[in-house]
């Protein structure tokens, strides 16, 4: 799915908009105990609640594509006849209405998910009548096809602190005492996933709050599929990499280098809006210090490890390996933090024998709020 596919369902988390008729779920408390089970009728919510619910359900859809949310392949054999993906064309196909597809999948999640806490397994159904455009972008009368999908989304269940308020029919303060509130998810996922803007049975897309534990266990228990690894972990790994294989060659000026030429190729993507996700290669990067003037050897040795790492076809997303928003250089008990902009200002130099890093201060100096004066 791409950005422009996820924002298009996103839409139909609306009161006007979707043929959602129930929610579906438990509540599950932090031994992994269910509480209660439930299978609420939209119906019997005010327009209000609906909208709230609406409001969390819709978060399983939001994030950095290739980060938070992350693309979970069948393949043909899971398609024609694998338990996990009957599992789930059930529950589509009777739009939440089997009460064993219901209970399974609610089984399979408790069991498998690592978490601290309570939560609350949300489950609903929705179809679509996907409109039909015009050549010239003008919307058809008809529709062409039906998008008929499922999404899960799993959320912790928070106990809110005692607070001091003033409530405004009696005129005066009074203490608000705790209570249970549903938080934004921490997993979820939608099946079929919205390719072409039709349905395609051979994805899922996944959704993972926390870019460094995308719950491989959930994962691995429902989908019958190897965790992809987790943005954080790409991050790690290929920072690891680049220093392990250009080794003493690994300068600031060829880590600034391959910081530049991602930020780059992020600006021009945005330029174009192209909604499709943007992913490199082990060639991009090799390309890069090949620039560098590294050797070929140590380049070599980066696309083979490379290959090792991630695997030999892999494309990744820059975000997950790289902060478009800062460069961030460290020593031990110092930290610096700088603009992308602004790392052409810094330099590496050794003098008498000692690493330096040095800073051109243009303008204004500030320590602790105060201008001071460098001479």
């Amino acid at each position: 799915m791409n950005e422009k596919e996820i924002s298009e369902i996103r839409r139909r988390f609306r009161h006007d908009k979707s043929n959602i008729q129930k929610i579906r779920g438990c509540y599950v408390n932090e031994k992994k105990e269910i509480i209660s089970c439930f299978d609420q009728s939209i119906t019997m919510m005010s327009a209000e609640e609906t909208e709230e619910i609406f409001a969390i359900l819709k978060k399983t859809l939001s994030g950095t594509l290739g980060k938070n949310l992350l693309d979970i392949p069948f393949t043909n054999n899971q398609v024609l006849g694998s338990d996990e993906h009957q599992l789930l064309t059930t529950l589509k196909n009777s739009s939440l209405s089997d009460d064993k597809a219901v209970n399974d999948i609610i089984s399979i999640i408790k069991e498998s998910l690592v978490f601290d806490g309570n939560y609350m397994i949300l489950l609903t159904a929705d179809t679509y009548d996907v409109p039909s455009y015009s050549s010239d972008g003008t919307k058809k009368d008809e529709s062409t096809s039906v998008y008929s999908y499922i999404l899960c989304s799993i959320c912790p269940v928070k106990m809110t602190k005692p607070a001091l308020s003033y409530y405004v029919p009696e005129n005066r303060f009074k203490n608000v005492t705790p209570d249970w509130i549903i938080s934004s998810p921490e997993l979820g996922f939608l099946f079929p996933a919205f390719d072409g803007r039709t349905a395609n049975i051979y994805n899922t897309l996944y959704y993972s709050k926390n870019i460094s534990d995308n719950h491989g266990e959930v994962i691995e228990a429902l989908f019958k599929s190897e965790p992809p690894m987790s943005a954080a972990e790409q991050k790690q790994s290929f920072q690891t990499l680049l220093h392990d294989t250009v080794s003493d060659a690994c300068s600031y000026e060829v880590v600034k280098s391959v910081h530049e030429k991602l930020n780059e190729m992020i600006e021009e993507h945005k330029a174009l809006k192209d909604p499709d996700p943007l992913v490199i290669s082990k060639n991009t990067v090799e390309d890069v210090l090949q620039s560098c003037g590294i050797d070929e050897s140590r380049i070599n040795d980066f696309g083979e490890k490379f290959d090792a790492a991630f695997g030999s076809k892999a494309e990744i997303t820059p975000f997950n390996i790289i902060d478009t928003k800062q460069f961030e250089v460290k020593i031990p008990d110092i930290s610096i933090k700088l603009s992308p902009a602004a790392a052409e200002r810094m330099e590496t130099k050794v003098i008498d024998g000692q690493k330096y890093i040095l800073i051109r201060a243009d303008g204004t100096v500030e320590v602790n709020g105060v201008e001071i004066s460098i001479s």
